[in-house]
């Protein structure tokens, strides 16, 4: 089922808990064979969900000049990573609380369902109110709504399948993580694309909007049809059954989940993640303090123009997909190395601060396109490692709400990093 990460205790990740979930898949496999993934369509089904959840956010976020036109005097990314990323967080920490009770089924079903309607909002709303008119502040407000809807939707989807994908071989984590880094390089494909193509004028940045939209949609339609095939597979199948009779034993032993028995069980699992976690929440405070309100509104290229900033954009992206596919190859499996250098990423932070106050040539397009790079490539790979880390840290019955409990982590460091990526305005 995966590697598991042996040795380490204090770091994060119990070798015991790892053996005992080994103990329980072998006693169930030992005269099953395990489903081949035909295709390698469980695979596939999973690298599209990961690159379907995110895609509501990058499409609200690459739309940027669409909203800055019709409202110049809104810092448009920075409010909208705030509402997005605050309202992700508390309906995570319902979502963790209340996880025992609820099925993940039903959630990643009405979260993609919420997803959808999200997205309409803003071509509809175009049609049928803004028409490309400029200072419609009304228009404004019901966006960012439709942001705080999306909020919502990516906490009930991406807490549900990352939590589904723990339950699996590591290959499905890290097809959900690379998926969500596509999801990115597809829209900045897209923005680029509209930009060469569509004049940038009100009418252009009105057709590249919509097309940023309906492309989610579609691709949100997708996920849909695709996420409900997917409890069909045999390879789902198979593991569903390992954790049923894994859920079943524990029940025998200790009872049902509720109450005091789940409070318990939760503090111990997230005792078990705290340290991946830690790594997680910090990743994410580094590159959001950084990404996308500092390169979209903070540097400049007399060279390259309004080009600089959806550049850097895609650049931080397809390396943020490099990053997250490299684990496919190599997996670090030294929770600690992974985890001090995650906090070594802190250093970004004086780094990109140089780009704006430091020497001449480090203001230039180079040093920052070099540190872009890199803060894309770290960001993907640290985050897949240890996002497949996390759930082998758990016995197989607790892989799910471990998988949530660092989703929960991932949106506190989004929200703390949106908060500090106002610092550099100050």
């Amino acid at each position: 089922m995966g590697y598991t990460v042996a040795g380490a205790t204090a770091d994060g990740v119990d070798s015991e808990s790892s053996s005992l979930l080994l103990a329980t898949t072998s006693t169930i496999t030992e005269n099953t064979k395990i489903p081949k993934d035909s295709f390698n369509l469980t695979y596939l089904i999973y690298f599209t969900l990961g690159a379907g959840y995110l895609l509501p956010w990058n499409a609200f976020i690459t739309a940027v000049d669409y909203f800055s036109y019709l409202y110049p005097a809104a810092s448009v990314d920075r409010i909208f990573a705030s509402v997005y990323m605050l309202v992700g967080l508390f309906s995570l920490l319902l979502i963790v609380a209340y996880a025992h009770k609820s099925d993940s089924f039903v959630r990643i079903n009405v979260g993609l369902g919420l997803f959808v309607v999200s997205l309409l909002v803003v071509p509809v709303m175009d049609v049928a109110y803004i028409k490309g008119r400029t200072g419609l502040y009304d228009g404004f407000y019901v966006t960012v709504g439709a942001v705080a809807l999306s909020g919502l939707a990516d906490a009930l989807v991406q807490g549900g399948v990352v939590g589904a994908a723990g339950e699996l071989p590591e290959r499905y984590m890290q097809a959900v993580v690379a998926g969500t880094a596509a999801s990115g390089v597809l829209v900045s494909f897209l923005r680029i694309f509209t930009k060469a193509v569509y004049p940038q004028d009100a009418h252009g940045l009105r057709q590249s909007a919509n097309l940023y939209f309906a492309v989610s949609i579609a691709i949100m339609v997708i996920c849909i049809v695709l996420y409900n095939v997917a409890h069909r597979l045999p390879v789902i199948k198979y593991y569903n059954d390992l954790k049923i009779q894994a859920v079943n034993e524990e029940k025998e032993e200790k009872g049902s989940r509720t109450g005091a028995l789940w409070r318990s069980t939760l503090l111990d699992i997230v005792g078990r993640v705290k340290w991946i976690g830690s790594g997680v929440l910090i990743i994410y405070v580094v590159t959001l303090a950084i990404f996308p309100g500092y390169i979209t509104e903070d540097v400049y290229s007399n060279i390259l123009k309004d080009w600089y900033a959806i550049l850097l954009i895609t650049v931080y992206n397809v390396f943020d997909l490099v990053g997250k596919s490299l684990t496919a190859v190599y997996v670090l499996e030294n929770s600690k190395v992974a985890i001090g250098a995650s906090f070594g990423r802190l250093l970004f932070l004086p780094l990109f601060f140089g780009c704006l106050h430091g020497p001449k040539f480090f203001r230039t397009e180079i040093p920052v396109t070099l540190l872009t790079c890199l803060l894309g490539l770290t960001n993907g790979y640290l985050t897949s490692v240890l996002f497949i880390m996390a759930p082998k840290t758990v016995p197989l019955q607790h892989a799910e709400p471990a998988g949530i409990v660092i989703v929960l982590f991932l949106v506190v460091g989004l929200a703390i990093g949106s908060v500090v990526s106002w610092f550099w305005v100050i």
